[in-house]
């Protein structure tokens, strides 16, 4: 197969494809030196033998901080404050003295100089990506996820006289501002007199003004795509700055692809690739100005300058690692990188910003690092011309920060996602659910900041957490030749395996499925679907490995397949969890797309061949059919077409047209058909795809049939294929993935984030891997027997499944077991069905499952209760503190890396 044009590959990633080549390393060992700093000196560093420094194997706390699902070491500077929600905004009152925080369903007050949490307020609506701002009389205005904007006022204010109050002195909801149907509030700003408030309409791609007094639109300008958040700016009077995340309109003739219903410019990947600040002029009441900044431009701050002058506005792009600096004045910018080292890969995303009071510090949150990067300013400096200083230092944050502001002694920062699914809703004995949100509040002196020392020691952690320099120096391809084996020591040396065939399938935690297995560290009590429902699972598992530390990163299918195709999810989807109000995300988004673009992306550009079954794709079934009409149809040998609908043009040209994707009412062995027959034609030709992903989503269940069915059908399919496969000529160099994209529909007694991964080889290492493992580890994997390198800095810093194998091959193929439970399995008849059957049933009919992103939190959990009743008995209680991300059972593990692991 010809390459593609390698600007489907961005530019920055380049040194990475050099690597394959022998006579090219040179450009990795440049990405090394960087721009002349030297790579930070971690533990266990020696000449030939390089690793990061050993972290141990649980997800959960540590001695040294708290290990993520994504291997990341947090250890958040200062005095914290932790909130059981997901904190996308926050500022701070130096007139009230309060800091206030927005979460994806509340307003939180906390008092900065005792740092406790004075209250909580429901957001009716939920909440936007991001939007939040405060009056100097202390009226906070908050924008939700539908069209509004609600007034929070200090009780006993004009507008709060008959609301009720928690506390005297305390905060009530007065009012809500209504803004244009359907048009998804995000930035805020009030004008200097405070009589106008400025409203970014992400979905209408506008912003409002609003008459403060009286609640009304007065005007609607149109800007770019996806106004994110709006500045007024000293030297330039007059003029709203708006940074439009999803960059300009489309023009005639460009590619394009829909985001919340805007044809949005696209690259070749489909990934949304322009940027704008659109500069509004307040007297005319339009846009006058289009400046070009980088992907995704988020937050902005203002730095100071000489008096009488233009001031430079600092713009994050969150999608490029950089900042845009602009002159106000004349409009003219440059672009600088904002990572620890300069030439990391994507993936540090700064998408939040402040300056110190005093002028004299600038702050920028690297949301994929974990910190916070601190710059000195200078006023007479001409930053939009120069740039900025190299920082002075790093702070080290909780998972993900995503909002900064500062007083005048304190930093203040909002980490997202905090320590994780981790919030203690209910006593320690009874777990934690996946849903348990714990954002995390940082306060940091500003005089520790100005501690060097103290400084140095929190910019080491910072550098060493990123581990990726030493993990990509240990896989430096050598001269020497190398013998084949599955996962070679050095980056394109030869690999045993020419083909990847990547299994996608949907929402089971381990002790699900292989709780029943002895060998494991599972729980029979909690293994919904065991042996006899699915054979070829624990079949697998028993001859190919069992890994029973295996995390799914990401929480539901949103996050999940962009981490399972991926390996990474930006900001802007992470701050989406307060409704989804965009989207829910399942290749329908190009503004969801990190700037490094698919796994398919790499193979392709690499020249590598690729096809793609059903990933991405809403299947729709002719004529409306239900699972009945389709399973008789299927059985009775019939050729359904299913119409494709696949949002991603790339995707698509590489996908079987005939294969379905996402739709309970599909049978898995009727996708699985359409995969053998093409099966069939590789063989007759003796190609294979070097890369083919296979979407299997019936173990999500909810369909035409009891949930046994739903998932014995997924079974069988699964062993169909791994029984074709190894009983072709190309069993001794092809290696099957099965992972899932999130476990959010289940429970587990170690963590809710555990989860099912099969690796499935001629040289496949049998009996129980104890290993840390996620879906980034399996990414990288894959790429790294393909040849290629990582896509961004998480799956760079994920571990190597080299576990998982053994160098001499069983070449014994697999023998498919047929299903004990019949794939068409309908509930019995309703007058034999007791109360508590029926009440659920009832229940489950009100679930939405068309569409991957129908359901809310609470369909999950009526879901995911319907599942555990049906299969373990409807009077049987539900395990609902063993649900979700609770972390019960890892401070009993105990496990770690080996000391000599390059991970």
């Amino acid at each position: 197969m010809k390459p593609e044009n390698s600007t489907a590959i961005p530019l920055t990633l380049l040194t990475w494809w050099d690597v394959r080549h022998v006579g090219l390393v040179v450009s990795l060992v440049l990405w090394l030196a960087g721009s002349g700093r030297a790579a930070p000196q971690l533990e266990s560093e020696e000449p030939g033998n390089v690793t990061a420094t050993p972290v141990p194997g649980m997800v959960g706390e540590q001695a040294s901080g708290v290990l993520l699902p994504t291997g990341q070491l947090v250890h958040p500077a200062g005095e914290l404050a932790e909130l059981k929600g997901r904190p996308n905004d926050l500022c701070y009152s130096a007139e009230v003295g309060l800091v206030f925080v927005k979460d994806r369903a509340h307003l939180h007050i906390i008092d900065p100089v005792q740092w406790s949490i004075l209250q909580s307020l429901e957001s009716p609506g939920g909440a936007s990506l991001t939007g939040i701002v405060v009056s100097r009389a202390g009226n906070v205005y908050f924008s939700n996820s539908k069209q509004q904007v609600h007034v929070f006022v200090p009780d006993g204010g004009p507008a709060a006289q008959n609301a009720p109050a928690d506390s005297p002195g305390s905060y009530v909801l007065a009012s809500s501002i209504e803004l244009p149907a359907d048009c998804f509030p995000c930035g805020l700003c009030l004008s200097d007199d405070e009589e106008q408030l400025f409203v970014c309409l992400s979905k209408t791609n506008s912003v409002a003004v609003i008459d403060v007094a009286t609640s009304a639109v007065e005007h609607v300008v149109d800007v770019g795509i996806s106004p994110f958040t709006a500045r007024f700016v000293a030297g330039a009077p007059g003029q709203l700055f708006v940074t439009n995340l999803g960059g300009r309109r489309a023009r005639a003739g460009e590619r394009t692809a829909p985001s919340a219903g805007t044809e949005t410019p696209v690259d070749e990947r489909g990934i949304a690739n322009t940027s704008m600040v659109s500069v509004i002029d307040l007297e005319q009441m339009e846009v006058v100005s289009e400046v070009t900044a980088e992907l995704h431009p988020t937050a902005m701050a203002i730095l100071p300058g000489k008096p009488q002058q233009a001031a430079t506005v600092l713009i994050t792009n969150t999608n490029d690692d950089s900042v845009t600096l602009l002159d106000s004045g004349s409009l003219q910018s440059r672009n600088q990188l904002a990572k620890p080292l300069l030439d990391l890969p994507f993936g540090s995303m700064p998408n939040s910003a402040c300056v110190s009071p005093d002028g004299n510090w600038l702050f920028v949150g690297l949301a994929g690092n974990n910190a916070v990067s601190v710059y000195r300013l200078d006023s007479e400096r001409d930053y939009a011309t120069v740039g900025l200083d190299e920082p002075i230092g790093y702070l080290p944050t909780g998972w993900f920060p995503v909002a900064l502001d500062c007083s005048e002694t304190d930093l203040f920062v909002a980490n997202l996602k905090g320590w994780g699914s981790r919030a203690d809703m209910r006593e320690e004995s009874k777990g934690r659910n996946s849903h348990d949100h714990s954002g995390v509040i940082q306060k940091i002196p500003l005089a520790d900041i100005l501690d060097d020392a103290l400084l140095s020691q929190w910019t080491a952690k910072v550098l060493e957490s990123a581990r990726v320099i030493p993990v990509v120096r240990a896989e430096l391809n050598a001269a020497n030749p190398a013998p084949v084996v599955p996962v070679p020591e050095k980056l394109g040396q030869p690999s045993s395996f020419k083909h990847v065939i990547y299994v996608i399938k949907e929402n089971r935690t381990y002790d699900q499925v292989f709780g029943d297995m002895p060998a494991g560290r599972g729980s029979r009590a909690l293994c919904t679907f065991p042996e006899r429902v699915t054979p070829n699972h624990h079949a697998l598992a028993s001859r190919f490995g069992l890994l029973d530390n295996y995390y799914c990163n990401g929480v539901l299918s949103a996050d999940g397949h962009s981490w399972a195709t991926e390996g990474n999810v930006t900001p802007y989807l992470e701050r989406a969890f307060g409704g989804f109000s965009r989207s829910y995300t399942f290749g329908d988004d190009p503004l969801t797309y990190s700037s490094s673009g698919f796994l398919w992306d790499y193979v392709l550009g690499a020249g590598l061949t690729f096809r793609n079954y059903g990933e991405m794709d809403y299947a729709k079934p002719p004529q409306g059919m239900k699972y009945q009409e389709i399973w008789k149809a299927h059985a009775a040998g019939e050729d359904l077409r299913f119409e494709q609908n696949i949002g991603i043009e790339r995707l698509k040209r590489y996908s079987s047209p005939d294969y379905p994707g996402w739709g309970m009412m599909i049978p898995d062995v009727l996708r699985m058909k359409r995969f053998l027959t093409e099966f069939e034609q590789f063989k007759t030709d003796g190609t294979l795809p070097n890369l083919s992903i296979v979407y299997l989503p019936q173990d999500h269940l909810g369909g035409g049939v009891t949930s046994g069915a739903h998932m014995a059908d997924n079974d069988l399919a699964l062993g169909q294929l791994v029984d074709a496969v190894s009983h072709s000529t190309f069993w001794k160099n092809t290696l099957i993935v099965v992972n899932e994209d999130d476990p959010q529909n289940g429970y587990d007694h170690i963590d809710g984030h555990r989860s099912i991964c099969l690796v499935i080889s001629a040289y496949s290492r049998p009996g129980v891997n104890h290993h840390f493992y996620n879906q980034t580890s399996v990414l990288r994997t894959i790429l790294h027997v393909l040849g290629l390198p990582p896509m961004n800095q998480q799956d760079a810093r994920s571990p190597l499944m080299k576990e998982c194998f053994v160098n001499e091959p069983n070449m014994t193929p697999y023998q498919v077991r047929e299903a004990n439970i019949p794939l068409n399995q309908q509930p019995g008849e309703e007058s034999k069905q007791s109360s508590t059957e029926r009440d659920w049933r009832t229940r489950l009919a009100s679930v939405p499952i068309e569409r991957t992103g129908m359901k809310t939190e609470q369909d999950e959990d009526t879901l995911n209760r319907f599942v555990w009743h049906e299969m373990m008995g409807w009077e049987t209680p539900y395990p609902a503190h063993l649900s979700g991300a609770h972390g019960t059972g890892l401070r009993k593990l105990g496990l770690e890396f080996d000391d000599g692991s390059a991970e």
